[in-house]
Parts: C-alpha cells; sequence; structure tokens
C-alpha cells in the first residue's frame, strides 16, 4: 500500500471528467465540506478546475474559492492508484447534489466488510 507521504509519480493514472453543479445554491459550504471529505478519504491527489481557477479538492476553503454557481461546469482531475475511483465518486455526489456520498474502499474495508 502506498503511504500519504510519498509523491506521485508522473505514471500514475489520471482521470478527469467534466461535470455539471446542479445544486441549487451552487457549491457553497456545506457542498463544498461533503465534497472535500469524500475527496480526502481517497489516496489520490484530486484537483478542481473552474474557469481558470485550479484547486485541491482536499481542501473546503480552496473548494470555497471556486464560486462555482448552480450550472457551473467544473472539471474533476485525479492521479493516482485510486484515480478512477476517486472521480466516480465525486461526479456521483455532484449529480446527486451532495447528498448520499458513496462509501469508499477504505470506509468498506473500517468497517470489515468485504
Amino acid at each position: 500500500m502506498r503511504r500519504r507521504h510519498e509523491r506521485l509519480s508522473m505514471d500514475m493514472p489520471v482521470v478527469e471528467r467534466t461535470v455539471k453543479v446542479t445544486g441549487e445554491h451552487g457549491l457553497h459550504l456545506r457542498p463544498a465540506e461533503v465534497f472535500s471529505r469524500l475527496a480526502m478519504s481517497f489516496e489520490s491527489e484530486i484537483q478542481v478546475v473552474y474557469e481558470s481557477v485550479c484547486v485541491d479538492a482536499k481542501s473546503i476553503l480552496n473548494m470555497l474559492t471556486l464560486g462555482a454557481a448552480p450550472g457551473a461546469e467544473i472539471r474533476l482531475t485525479a492521479r493516482g492508484a485510486d484515480a478512477e475511483d476517486a472521480i466516480n465518486a465525486l461526479a456521483q455526489l455532484i449529480e446527486n447534489d451532495f447528498e448520499n456520498p458513496q462509501t469508499t474502499r477504505r470506509d468498506a474495508d473500517a468497517d470489515g466488510a468485504p
């Protein structure tokens, strides 16, 4: 298992997806907190790009600086061993209006699930 402090290799998989923010109020405090918490559960480096601003998805404050209003199209980018899982979970969270975040593999392992 890769440790968090190890640098990500340039040959690690990179996954990108563009999604539309559908929430009634856009990416405000609560959605940013839910999004960042889910992003932190993955080992991959995850970034969000809106217009010309690129931020670390694992930082609530950085996510708030995006100012993504309802209907905004944001690009999710992840690099790392679990990049595809991360992007799928985060895209699903946005598509579900930031409700019921998907359980990550790490969460399932901690709960003793197969």
